[in-house]
């Protein structure tokens, strides 16, 4: 690891959020940039100026006091609630050196796994990307991150779905895209209903900041109240090594991108299925199914609550035009350069996923196409502009 990596990523300055909820990203970028083959002077460089101003046009804020002291009696009580990040830090780095890291991630992730979705992924991003690169503290951080932010995806109201069913992932996403744009039983309309009664949000336990956001309230709102699609558990997931779920997986959520190139959101699942993946890599054998299930579920909840899920026949298309379709494909010099160059750290951390898969795919063109689509930092809501919720 560059020593310019290792001493960024040791950085304690700063708390994991800004402006209420909006999350640090430049740890995940320095992981990113570094993976690209970015410079030293080049990393530093972006590091300074995003806790300088980040895109969003608001800087990075100092480690924060926590409101309570977390240990092993009491870590659970607060997970999901917002508070103490310094405190969970310090907890998880505790047990860490008494425990080492395999057992710590063994012990606390199967409790977290089900609320990865929350700040909207990048909990799953922090710890996973840690894991990636091999990073002690910034594991800390996202173990801590995980606790501090969960949303509950609620495996448990999951039920397998009747006899054989598809095969793959894509090709039971494909049916999920028939069945949401068929909305036979009016989902969609209830969904909306749902989204739009923010009373009963905060009365169901959404937490008032989220309310900022609007795109975590609406994860946090499908997520508690659910949709009965999200919970029709493919056989596959029992069926097969959760790492060809995992590989299934990346080749579905980059068939996302493609039918909305550049969507901020979309480029989400890329990123933190990465994250996921290696969290996973990390849990006992028999734990491993469950990182797959979580995200699946977590994935249809975004999708529903964002109403991006394409339609059926787009997505089979899509499938059909790119399915097998490998070879030496066009150079990836142009796009790294581009993406190591970006304001926008969302696009070297997408470049680098994608190039980490069509590496392994043995150059499935599919991921040199999508990573040619860039995304471009979105403007926030007005509700931005009030401060945060305390």
């Amino acid at each position: 690891m560059l020593t310019v990596v290792r001493d960024l990523l040791d950085d304690r300055d700063h708390h994991i959020e800004f402006n209420g909820h909006l999350t640090n990203h430049a740890k995940q970028a320095v992981v990113a940039l570094a993976g690209l083959g970015a410079s030293p002077d080049r990393i530093r460089a972006y590091y300074d100026g995003y806790r300088a101003m980040t895109p969003y046009g608001f800087p990075l804020e100092p480690a924060r006091p926590s409101e309570h002291p977390i240990g092993e009696s009491n870590w659970p009580d607060f997970v999901g609630r917002r508070t103490s990040f310094g405190a969970y830090c310090e907890f998880f780095d505790r047990r860490d050196r008494e425990l080492g890291t395999d057992e710590l991630l063994r012990r606390y992730v199967p409790a977290l796994l089900p609320g990865w979705v929350g700040a909207f992924t990048h909990a799953a991003i922090h710890l996973g990307w840690a894991l990636d690169v091999g990073h002690r503290w910034m594991t800390v951080e996202g173990l801590a991150y995980l606790a501090f932010s969960a949303v509950s995806c609620h495996p448990e109201r999951a039920a397998p779905v009747g006899g054989p069913g598809p095969g793959s992932a894509v090709e039971s996403l494909i049916e999920v895209a028939r069945d949401w744009e068929a909305d036979e039983e009016g989902v969609r309309d209830r969904v909306r209903t749902l989204l739009a009664d923010t009373d009963g949000g905060l009365a169901a336990g959404i937490l008032p900041e989220l309310l900022r956001s609007g795109l975590q309230y609406r994860n946090a709102r499908v997520l508690g109240a659910g949709v009965p699609l999200m919970y029709r558990t493919p056989g596959w997931i029992a069926a097969q090594d959760p790492a060809d779920s995992w590989q299934q997986l990346h080749y579905a959520a980059t068939l996302l991108y493609l039918a909305r190139p550049g969507d901020f959101v979309l480029l989400h699942l890329i990123t933190s299925l990465h994250g996921m993946e290696h969290i996973a890599e990390r849990l006992p054998a028999d734990r491993r199914r469950e990182a797959v299930h979580c995200f699946w579920i977590g994935m249809l909840a975004v999708l529903f609550s964002e109403d991006l899920l394409p339609g059926g026949a787009e997505l089979a298309a899509l499938h059909a035009a790119h399915a097998g379709n490998a070879g030496p494909g066009p150079d990836w010099d142009t796009v790294v350069d581009r993406a190591i160059a970006e304001d926008e750290e969302h696009n070297p951390k997408m470049v680098y996923v994608l190039r980490r898969q069509w590496e392994r795919t043995g150059r499935h063109a599919v991921y040199r196409t999508a990573a040619g689509h860039f995304t471009t930092t979105p403007e926030l809501p007005d509700t931005f502009q009030e401060p945060p919720t305390p």
